[in-house]
């Protein structure tokens, strides 16, 4: 987690994407066409209504959901050309995800929820608790390490949940309307914490937003409208 020199290497490229879906006899065109491409180190804002295909995009990013034309490559590797348990692989060890919830494990410490990360990839006892702690350090919530869920504020438990995605280092960060449930201030600490953490480890973020306050934040602002991406 120490500091990064970045280099404009391309982490994310996504050529010609569309995808459709089927409604009885009707075609739906959720996306169309896109292009994008996400470079390390750069903090980049998704912004669109609901229902403008923000989050399909997102998981076609990532590998979720499959496009019905185009190629997306994370790191040089076309999703396209991996299999599912090869596709899962590239996400749990170069791929971190942030939602509007932060989906603790109410009894878990911040500490063991963090870790839980580290346990799927098999990191040993001694590894896994020292990059937690370094994890939550990067959030400023290292103090908090002990605190159950349930015992943490909505705030904290972001952090802890942005901590949990950071924990294996990824290259390629996605955060879903992460400031949502959030109020105004500690949604701010949040989006200050993004551009930290952006510049700490050149990670390559994507966050999809309707807050003015993260578009405001971005190096890059893209905005998506019935599909199209301009």
């Amino acid at each position: 987690m120490s500091n990064t020199t970045t280099i404009a290497t391309t982490v994310v490229a996504a050529q010609g994407i569309t995808r459709d879906f089927r409604a009885g006899t009707r075609t739906i065109h959720v996306l169309r066409g896109i292009d994008l491409n996400i470079q390390a180190g750069e903090f980049v804002a998704l912004r669109g209504r609901s229902g403008s295909g923000k989050t399909t995009l997102l998981n076609i990013l990532v590998g979720l959901d499959n496009p019905t034309q185009g190629h997306v490559s994370i790191l040089g590797k076309d999703l396209a050309h991996l299999n599912e348990v090869a596709r899962a692989t590239l996400r749990r060890e170069s791929v971190g995800l942030l939602f509007q919830n932060a989906h603790l494990f109410p009894t878990l410490t911040a500490q063991e929820n963090v870790e839980i990360a580290l346990r799927l990839q098999l990191v040993p006892a001694r590894e896994r608790e020292q990059r937690a702690r370094q994890a939550l350090e990067l959030v400023k919530l290292d103090a908090r390490a002990r605190h159950r869920g349930l015992e943490l504020s909505g705030g904290e438990q972001q952090r802890v949940a942005l901590a949990r995605a950071l924990v294996h280092k990824p290259r390629f960060m996605i955060a879903d309307e992460p400031t949502g449930n959030l109020d105004s201030l500690t949604g701010r600490a949040i989006i200050q914490l993004f551009h930290d953490i952006v510049q700490q480890t050149g990670v390559a973020l994507l966050v999809a937003t309707h807050d003015m306050t993260i578009v405001n934040a971005a190096d890059r602002v893209l905005n998506i409208n019935d599909g199209t991406l301009f």
